[in-house]
């Protein structure tokens, strides 16, 4: 077997190091009351739902399976972060290939971080006017954002500094990772 790569290292080196933030128990806590208020306001809307790639994809896993009513599912990827640990221009790869028009939208993503993504693919599906549009998104950082997007269902707060586990990655790492974890040193930005 082949030595880990350097990168692979270095995030292994970042998790060891790394402060758990919320547990496995917390974090399914979490997703289970989001979806008790998600099939609240949504069992007999017959919603689309959007998972946002790549971040999205591990809290709409875990939300599936508590949505016991009838849904559609698509996804969408727009990114600032391209497995890097700040932000740049937003770089849309693929918008849903389903029709939003007229449908009941829920978007799902990972973190609501400055807003900037979450802003702006909220303004995407508004523009192809669904019936009505609401955002979900596991985790929430407790700082003043730059742009306040609304979030209908939020898990978990978590502090001012460079998470991950649960769908959010570091360099592209640890989406996999059943808790919440903060990395030992504070990332600009984060």
């Amino acid at each position: 077997m082949n030595a880990l790569s350097p990168e692979a290292r270095h995030a292994q080196d970042v998790l060891d190091q790394a402060e758990r933030i919320h547990d496995e128990q917390a974090v399914h806590l979490a997703v289970r009351k989001m979806a008790e208020r998600i099939t609240a306001d949504l069992a007999e809307a017959d919603p689309l739902i959007l998972c946002v790639m790549n971040g999205g994809l591990v809290p709409t896993a875990m939300l599936m399976p508590h949505l016991l009513f009838p849904w559609k599912l698509d996804y969408l990827h727009a990114t600032r972060y391209r497995e890097q640990t700040s932000g740049t221009e937003l770089v849309w790869q693929r918008t849903p290939a389903q029709s939003l028009t007229g449908r009941h939208v829920l978007v799902i993503d990972d973190i609501l971080d400055e807003g900037h993504t979450l802003e702006a693919i909220l303004h995407y599906c508004d523009t192809q006017k669904p019936a009505s549009l609401r955002a979900a998104v596991l985790t929430q950082k407790t700082d003043d954002r730059r742009v306040c997007p609304p979030v209908d269902y939020i898990g978990l707060t978590v502090p001012n500094r460079y998470v991950f586990g649960c769908g959010m990655d570091y360099r592209g790492y640890w989406r996999n990772l059943s808790a919440i974890y903060a990395s030992p040193e504070r990332l600009e930005g984060h």
